[in-house]
């Protein structure tokens, strides 16, 4: 019972301690709360272990786990160490009887009341210190490796004549040492001045010495310690200015000494690490001089000669020496920032050539077979096509297809290898008919077959596919259709057990399937079905009846996100993938080294850099780099994820790169070597776009190899902004199979145009030859153009395009958008010619009946010649001049035929001709659905004039057969809008670009 005594002013309860049972209560809840912490975290670093083990890479997270483990304790104790020490000197050095004064009697309550406590109150301290210092070092893991299994680059820096591994590997881990170094003196020190202060071996108020013996020598060693380590970051700081960014020539990211850097900033740093090392032994001496006056002096001196020396001094050269004769002082520095940048990014090879712009034959009908020797034109763009793909293969509403599709090159029964438009029919759990957490997780669990389509050509404005349908079906033979793992597939699934899947829907019903793949977790554990059910808060994994023998969970099943994981030391590009690949589909992930420690290249920002239209209206295609600042990059490794097993390889690229020979060091055995990838495998890797989108920023600049052209800025270009989006971001680069003017056949290229800084005609274009395996891959071509004539560039072609009158596009685009229909601009090619340059674009129709883009238009453009016609072969016919309406009647001529069933199909010709023109100019906007019928109509109506013309007898009937053939191709050109009145009634509306096709 409460203890009840009386109060002065009424009765008074003495509450008593909590009962026995509420504090087993208590007591028990709190253990509980432990452990649920204790589990959640182990929940965590167990399904890592059980991922990184499913996937055979668990080297990878043993080896990066023991580095963090060790660095942790290594460097949390010594930080520990260091305070705790210290606290306890200054503990030990405290005065026997402190003075009686009211400061001290103060202090004294503190003193006693903190007494009982402090063997706790250390401990505490330098836990806490420890903690924060060891979880800090711990997150220096790649350096700690880097420098560890550093291997050299084989290359000095100009300056100091060091391996370019010192400044990469070495530097960056001396830095940290020196941080973690002066924060441990500092928390030390500040440990110690507290210390010394509460037990009277400082004083501020007490009357005699502010500080005792021992307290003055004390903490006069750790100053000394401070400025010792001082001295030390100014020795450091001399090798640091090559790899200093600073602004010069309108950039941030200038790297590497100026003429101010070796001539002031140099030799100020010697000095003043002199001056430290000076200052420091003078705080060391007062060991025995017992006298703050000379280390105090010699710490002012320092502290004005960093200001005079390391920052008055410099200003004056740079003002008086620099700045009146710039472009002399500064050459020799700027020719080793170009040297060394060209090198870091590897465009040191890239090829200038002069290029006139202007084509070099007059009779522009000569160069019509050219075009076809030049490029193969992809029409069909994949930025665009993805609603199509998505109206026309999507099956099912629980599949779907990536934003922006994937340009690779297949073989096709009829054209050989050709630039292929794909995208996998990937899970689409939104599209569920039922949601449910059976269905979500057991049911639906992947995707099926992949969807492909010429990139040359199209049918009715749709697209031509060379696989398609539900089992996929085409040129790309027989391989394993299931999509496990895919960009769009994000949520886990849990297969393999009793619960069966769907497989794939057709006419006859669903299909059911398992999974047999071998990947994922096994669950048959309870404690792997605990865990997860932690980790990813789903309790029902811990007791679900669909899990049972066999069952497996699937997760981090994105191709980007399982390659990061297993090698978490690259930056990845931000497009992966898929090729059929060996009667598989793989993914297919490029991967960067980097470093930020180039001496003397300029860095970059890679978010900022890779942007472009693309990324901004997708940030999945957005690069995922390790390091967003970097001085040098290398595309060192290709990475492949099967869609169906989820097991992800490393194949070693560039096997030259120093950086990814440091990291395979560190992690031996989880890159391959290059001779492992299989020749229908080499087939499909291509240039990666980030890496080009890199290099290209870059070439703005550094195409430039004069020192004084550099300096004068007068050739500086820009990367133009894609004149086909709003957005104002750069124009993206585009894949395109041609041939530059030195190339002898058409290559696998990646492509770009460039502008002068602030202007839109046209400065260069640039190609890379994408085709893995072949010599030239790799090679940069950059075609400069002369600076005294005026070539349009993308926008200004764009621009052209938009209110040419003559064409009737501008009346094209109003009615159009006068319906209930919207204009989409496809990539804007550009391709050299015969000296010119040759511009493709396509145009596509989405709304009105249709919610789907269908290509309708193609604007072509060269020399000045502009056509706007409804298939690629009718546009370049028309800029060439080889192309026409029907002749006239006489001279050339030929008559009608007299066979009357080919009259009557030439007439029904005429007709469906008449009816489409009819559906294009519809009140309200184009019946498209009629437009494609008529179309149909008047093919199936010239096939039969041509037939029925065959079959006349005799040499008359056969003379009659050919002028009806060539009278039915006559009507046939009027269809498709290639000549004649064909043309000027499609100008007016969208053609056929059904018979396009």
């Amino acid at each position: 019972m409460p203890d009840r005594g009386q109060g002065p002013s009424g009765p008074r309860i003495r509450v008593g301690r909590p009962s026995r049972r509420a504090r087993a209560l208590l007591l028990t809840l709190g253990v509980l709360a432990l452990l649920g912490m204790a589990f959640t975290m182990f929940a965590g670093f167990w399904t890592d272990w059980l991922w990184y083990r499913s996937v055979h890479y668990s080297s990878v997270f043993t080896t990066t786990l023991l580095t963090k483990i060790g660095l942790f304790f290594v460097f949390g104790l010594l930080m520990a160490a260091a305070v705790g020490l210290n606290v306890w000197l200054a503990h030990r050095l405290r005065p026997p009887l402190s003075a009686m004064s009211m400061e001290q009697q103060s202090l004294d309550r503190y003193r006693m009341g903190i007494a009982p406590y402090k063997a706790w109150l250390l401990c505490g301290a330098t836990v806490l210190v420890g903690l924060i210092a060891g979880a800090s070092a711990a997150g220096q893991w790649r350096t700690w490796l880097m420098w560890v299994d550093g291997v050299p680059f084989g290359k000095a820096d100009p300056q100091f004549h060091l391996d370019v591994s010192f400044y990469a590997f070495d530097l960056p881990w001396y830095r940290f040492l020196l941080a973690f170094g002066f924060a441990a003196t500092v928390l030390s020190l500040i440990a110690a001045v507290l210390t010394h202060y509460l037990y009277g071996g400082l004083r501020i108020t007490s009357p005699g010495a502010r500080a005792t013996a021992a307290a003055t020598g004390h903490l006069s060693v750790l100053l000394g310690v401070f400025v010792a380590l001082k001295a030390v970051a100014y020795w450091l700081d001399r090798y640091g200015l090559a790899v200093k960014s600073s602004g010069f020539k309108s950039t941030d990211n200038w790297t590497g000494l100026r003429y101010v850097d070796a001539h002031a900033y140099l030799p100020a740093k010697t000095i003043l690490f002199c001056i430290a090392v000076i200052c420091a032994l003078l705080f060391f001496a007062t060991l025995w001089r017992r006298t703050w006056q000379l280390p105090v002096i010699g710490f002012g001196l320092m502290v004005l000669s960093a200001v005079l020396i390391g920052g008055l001094y410099p200003a004056i050269v740079q003002k008086f020496q620099v700045q009146p004769n710039e472009q002399a002082k500064e050459a020799p520095y700027v020719a080793k920032n170009i040297a060394a940048t060209r090198q870091a990014y590897g465009i040191d090879d890239a090829k200038v050539s002069d290029y006139q712009g202007t084509s070099r034959t007059k009779d522009t009908s000569a160069l019509r077979d050219d075009v076809g020797k030049t490029a193969s034109i992809r029409i069909l763009d994949p930025n665009i096509v993805s609603p199509t793909f998505q109206q026309l293969q999507q099956i099912r509403n629980y599949y779907t297809f990536p934003n922006n599709l994937d340009v690779d090159r297949y073989r096709t029964a009829d054209h050989g290898v050709q630039d292929t438009v794909v995208g996998l029919r990937e899970l689409n759990l939104a599209g569920l008919p039922k949601r449910n957490w059976i269905n979500d997780h057991f049911r639906y669990t992947h995707g099926y077959g992949v969807v492909a389509a010429k990139g040359t050509e199209a049918d009715n404005g749709e697209p031509v596919f060379t696989e398609s349908n539900l089992p996929s079906s085409g040129d790309l033979g027989s391989y394993q259709q299931r999509v496990y793992y895919g960009e769009k597939t994000t949520a886990y699934s849990i297969v393999g057990g009793p619960q069966k899947e769907i497989d794939y829907s057709d006419d006859n019903g669903e299909k059911a399937t398992s999974y047999r793949g071998g990947s994922g977790v096994g669950l048959s554990s309870p404690l792997n079905r605990a865990a997860y059910a932690m980790a990813l808060g789903e309790p029902q994994i811990l007791y679900s009846g669909a899990i049972g023998h066999g069952s497996r969970i699937l997760y981090n099943r994105t191709p980007k996100e399982r390659v990061e994981a297993v090698a978490p030391w690259l930056t990845i590009d931000g497009d992966a993938y898929p090729a059929v690949v060996d009667g598989r589909i793989q993914w297919i992930v490029d991967a960067y080294t980097t470093t930020n420690g180039y001496p003397y290249a300029s860095r970059t920002t890679l978010g900022d850099t890779t942007a472009d239209s693309l990324t901004y209206n997708n940030d999945q295609r957005a690069v995922v780099a390790q390091q967003n600042q970097v001085n040098y990059i290398r595309n060192s490794v290709k990475a492949t994820v099967d869609a169906y097993t989820g097991e992800v390889k490393l194949y070693q690229w560039d096997a030259e790169d120093p950086v990814l020979k440091t990291w395979m060091k560190a992690f031996p055995h989880t890159v391959r070597p290059k001779s492992e990838i299989s020749p229908e495998l080499m087939d499909h890797l291509r240039y990666p776009q980030d890496l080009f989108k890199v290099q290209r920023e870059l070439l703005t600049r550094y195409h430039v190899q004069d020192a004084q052209t550099f300096l004068s800025s007068s050739e500086v270009w820009q990367v133009p902004d894609d004149p086909t989006n709003k957005s104002g971001n750069a124009v993206p680069p585009y894949y395109l199979t041609m041939k530059m003017p030195d190339q002898s056949a058409q290559a696998f290229s990646l492509t770009t145009t460039f502008t002068p800084n602030g202007r839109d005609n046209l400065s260069a274009f640039m190609a890379v030859d994408s085709q893995a395996g072949t010599p030239d891959y790799g090679k940069i071509r950059i075609l400069k153009l002369p600076t005294s004539t005026t070539v349009g560039g993308p926008k200004q072609v764009q621009s052209q395009f938009n209110s040419n009158s003559q064409q009737n596009i501008a009346e094209f685009v109003r009615l159009i958008r006068g319906g209930d229909s919207e204009i989409e601009y496809g990539n804007l090619l550009t391709i050299p010619l015969d000296g010119g340059l040759l511009y493709v674009e396509p145009v596509y129709v989405r709304g009105g009946q249709l919610k789907y883009p269908l290509m309708r238009k193609v604007l072509v453009t060269y020399g000045g010649a502009t056509a706007f016609e409804d298939s690629l072969g009718a546009a370049l016919d028309k800029v060439f001049g080889t192309s026409g309406s029907a002749p006239p009647q006489g001279a050339g001529a030929t008559n009608p035929p007299a066979n009357p069933t080919a009259q009557q199909a030439l007439k029904d010709a005429q007709k469906a001709f008449d009816d489409g023109q009819a559906a294009l100019t519809r009140q309200g906007g184009p019946d498209w659905t009629a437009y494609a019928k008529a179309q149909k109509d008047l093919q199936a109506a010239l096939k039969r004039a041509e037939e029925a013309q065959a079959r006349a007898d005799g040499q008359s009937a056969g003379k009659n057969g050919q002028s009806a053939d060539k009278n039915g191709q006559s009507a046939g050109g009027n269809g498709k809008s290639a000549g004649g009145d064909g043309q000027d009634g499609a100008g007016k509306a969208p053609g056929g670009g059904a018979s396009g096709g």
